[in-house]
């Protein structure tokens, strides 16, 4: 059904009731940022926002060292891939790495594109040149890697080598960026805030053609808010911090997944993955508990879990009931 191939498959919310512990989105255990919820409560939602975000984009030009006709601003990264690869309709393939983050592909499926779906680094780089928009998440999702060629990869492309940075400013080292690449932003993740959409795309070209291509107002004052808060020095340093803290859940995580006797697949994120043998099942059995869990299998791994760092207590209750529900699946 063309239904199943392209709804949208992602953490957070199920149609079911709210978990006691949401372990499916990656986003900041530790927000909101209260910082941004300053610029929120400053907003007026009586007035529309300026068509052209001319003062935002400009504030984002300058935090990121280019023009501002080099910024184009939209609600969230989804629909900036989706508008990339409308803005990309007929010029030829869009390559990914697969495992990888489902909206890529969903948005050349939606538009029937012709969709390279890589399966090592050495092909993704052998396409690459003849691939007209390409995408990389940076780290990826859901397996946290950070790829070693970057630089390679943006001297090779043929078109628009598009790095994906929603999970970045989590990263405990992250890596240089080249500057040839395209870099999409969206930093609702980072700062806990998932419920604003709103995210920025920075290209090493003249973007306007691409801002049109939006609908009127994609961004909402709330979502000029959260773009203008993320740069303030204030927010940044809390997310340093919150960062520490992350990092320190997610070892505590690992060692607890592992202390079960479980494989387990460390990113420098803020994520994980962890094998448990039928995901699907484990997964559902969890969310009947209360805990709700990312299944791995649309991914390609059928036998893992994504889990994202939480608080200490939702830690323990996930490691309790985990080892019930392995006991009873096994």
């Amino acid at each position: 059904m063309l239904d199943d191939v392209l709804k949208p498959i992602h953490g957070g919310p199920d149609g079911g009731p709210e978990p006691l512990y949401d372990f499916s989105t990656n986003a900041n255990a530790l927000g909101p940022n209260p910082v941004i919820l300053e610029y929120l409560e400053a907003k007026d939602p009586s007035r529309y926002p300026d068509p052209l975000y001319r003062n935002l984009r400009q504030m984002l030009a300058e935090a990121h060292g280019v023009t501002m006709e080099q910024v184009a601003v939209g609600t969230g990264s989804s629909e900036l891939i989706h508008r990339l690869a409308r803005w990309n309709y007929l010029r030829g393939p869009i390559l990914l790495l697969k495992p990888t983050f489902s909206e890529y592909a969903r948005a050349a499926r939606a538009l029937d594109l012709p969709l390279w779906e890589a399966e090592t680094p050495e092909d993704f780089l052998r396409l690459l040149p003849r691939s007209s928009l390409a995408f990389l998440c940076v780290p990826n999702n859901p397996t946290g890697e950070v790829y070693p060629f970057l630089e390679e990869a943006a001297e090779r492309a043929g078109g628009a080598l598009v790095l994906d940075l929603a999970y970045y400013p989590l990263l405990e080292g992250p890596p240089p960026l080249p500057q040839e690449a395209w870099l999409l932003f969206g930093p609702n993740k980072a700062h806990g805030l998932t419920g604003l959409r709103a995210g920025y795309l920075v290209a090493p070209l003249d973007l306007t053609y691409f801002q049109h291509l939006a609908p009127s107002w994609p961004v909402s004052v709330y979502g000029e808010a959260l773009l203008e808060g993320q740069l303030d020095p204030r927010a940044q340093a809390w997310l340093e911090e919150s960062k520490r803290e992350l990092q320190r859940l997610r070892r505590l995580l690992a060692q607890g997944l592992r202390g079960l006797g479980l494989e387990v697949r460390e990113s420098p994120a803020n994520f994980l993955l962890v094998r448990v043998g039928r995901a699907t099942e484990v997964a559902r059995a969890l969310r009947k508990g209360g805990i709700r869990v990312r299944d791995a299998t649309s991914f390609g791994l059928g036998e893992w879990l994504r889990l994202s760092a939480q608080r200490e207590e939702a830690i323990q209750a996930l490691l309790q009931a985990l080892k019930e529900v392995l006991a009873r699946v096994h």
